[in-house]
Order: structure tokens, then sequence, then C-alpha cells
């Protein structure tokens, strides 16, 4: 694993054209998602459906060979979520960690999807100790959806927000940041 705070996996979108069906997106989309390194590890947010082979080689590639311990849920829109059923498959050692509602959505999103004592449901200002860093959990409903929240990582302050500051645009487009995400 990497010895960053933090390592990218997310995935670049250059051919969508509409977001949602309705949003123009000239320049793609990012669906973002990152690795957490501590003693153990946490994955933050899946990709859109139509990447979550290419996203699943980025989290191996990042993990280095090991497994991971935890996926955190922060947002159920798809494309946030769609590599969740994936990622449970593939690390079937990992926990699941969300909130109340996220575990109400999960069920009408995934069927078949068993969590069965790989859940770790979580509470406002709950923590989840990595081993030499804790992910706190702070709620945000309405930001968007009912179940966001966010994950602070208290020991390099690095704010994971769902949707929260996001905008449309690829990773490395070069455009006017203020416009996008006001939009």
């Amino acid at each position: 694993m990497s010895e960053k705070n933090f390592v990218y996996v997310g995935v670049n979108d250059r051919k969508i054209d509409l977001f949602e069906g309705m949003y123009d997106v000239p320049n793609g989309m990012a669906y973002n998602s990152y690795v957490v390194c501590g003693e153990k590890s946490a994955v933050m947010d899946t990709v859109d459906g139509r990447f979550v082979d290419e996203w699943l080689g980025n989290v191996g590639s990042a993990l280095g060979g090991k497994e991971a311990d935890y996926l955190v849920v922060q947002h159920m829109e798809p494309d946030h979520s769609a590599g969740i059923k994936a990622f449970a498959e593939k690390y079937p050692n990992a926990k699941i960690v969300g909130n109340v509602k996220t575990f109400a959505m999960l069920g009408e999103y995934f069927e078949g999807l068993d969590l069965e004592g790989r859940k770790v449901v979580v509470k406002e200002g709950d923590g989840l100790d990595l081993g030499g860093r804790t992910l706190r959990f702070v709620f945000a409903p309405m930001v968007h959806w009912p179940e966001v929240m966010f994950t602070f990582d208290e020991s390099c302050g690095t704010l994971y927000s769902a949707d929260g500051f996001g905008k449309f645009g690829a990773k490395g487009t070069d455009e006017d940041w203020a416009c996008e995400a006001r939009r």
C-alpha cells in the first residue's frame, strides 16, 4: 500500500455528454474515490457502473495486493455507489460502513446483496480507527440526498465530502472551477 495519506482511485468519464440524462457536461465527469491508508484501509465511495472494473483495478493497485478492510459509503447516488456489490464480492472480509439511511437504501439498489455481519452502522460524530488515523463521520442530510455523510480524516485534515463541494468535469480538465461548481 502507498505511504501517502490517501490514494486517488477514481476514474474519468470523457465520453459522457449528459450527466443523469439532463446536465450538459462538455468536459466529462470524474467519479471520485480514494483509498485511505492506515494500519487498515478504507475505500471512500465507489464509481459509476460503467467503470466498476477499472475502479476495482485502481483499488487493487493502491492496496498493493492487500485486502481492503472497509468501504465507506457516503452517498447512495449511483455515480458514487454502483460498485458496492462488486466490491463486496471481491473483498468478502471487508466491512461496509454507512448510516441507517444508507443501509435502508442498499437493499433497494442491490437485490441479493447479503452484508450480514459486515455492516458498520455509524452515527453523527462516530469515528473509525484505521490504526494510526481516525475517520470521523459528519452527517450532511439533504446536501444532496437524505443519507449523505462526510468523512473527516483527523490525522491529515482531509474532508471527503461526497457531492458537497463537487463540480461537473473530468479530473485534469482546464475549465473555470467556480462556474461548474455553481451549476
